[in-house]
């Protein structure tokens, strides 16, 4: 859960309700020991062994999270201030040197993880995206802000003025992103977004019905 600090800054928690949670009653393992065979206390000593092992990997666990989590947000603090378009390329690599981990690790955290933010719910590897380079030679632009910003491209056409890809690749390199053709027809598809021949037809016919 990330909220806004005192500060100014980010807070960054675990949700207690969502962590698994292992109870070791130590008394109750006492009063069974004080009567109990050698073998048996052998017994409950290794369970003993076993829960506080449990109880100490679960701990580890959510503190890794919290450290990856934390990280995330460090790295992302102008997504958290503006929104999607300033998403920074990140990679698992740069989290996992930052904080002193192996890149294994930091993937195992942040699948299935999920992070609440004042922009919304995110999957934790929405954060690690790909980078495309600045047309100018500046900052790289991470790949889900370029997304965003042919999705708006594309909600904006007019039914006499629809986008084809080319039109997309050099609206988008006026504004910096340096980036091909194919790669705008591969993230237009894979937002389900038609071509725009196919989105012309519809527009036309949207037009129709309308007058």
């Amino acid at each position: 859960v990330v909220q806004r600090g005192a500060d100014g800054g980010w807070t960054v928690e675990l949700n207690p309700q969502a962590l698994p949670r292992v109870l070791v009653n130590e008394s109750y393992f006492a009063a069974v020991s004080a009567r109990a065979t050698a073998e048996e206390r052998l017994f409950l000593s290794e369970c003993m062994q076993n829960a506080n092992w449990l109880t100490r990997s679960l701990d580890q666990r959510a503190r890794t999270i919290l450290k990856v989590a934390a990280e995330i947000v460090r790295q992302q603090d102008a997504f958290l201030m503006h929104g999607v378009r300033y998403l920074r390329p990140l990679r698992l690599r740069t989290v996992a040197e930052a904080i002193d981990m192996h890149e294994s690790t930091v993937s195992r955290v942040a699948a299935n993880k999920y992070m609440l933010t004042p922009r919304g719910v995110f999957e934790l590897r929405y954060f690690f995206t790909t980078a495309i380079a600045a047309a100018d030679g500046g900052d790289a632009h991470s790949a889900e802000a370029v997304r965003d910003r042919i999705r708006d491209l594309i909600d904006e056409e007019r039914a006499d003025a629809v986008l084809s890809d080319d039109a997309i690749v050099d609206v988008l390199r006026r504004d910096g992103v340096d980036i091909a053709r194919r790669t705008v027809a591969k993230y237009r598809e894979g937002m389900n977004i038609p071509s725009s021949v196919q989105r012309r037809r519809e527009k036309k016919a949207l037009a129709g019905m309308s007058a």
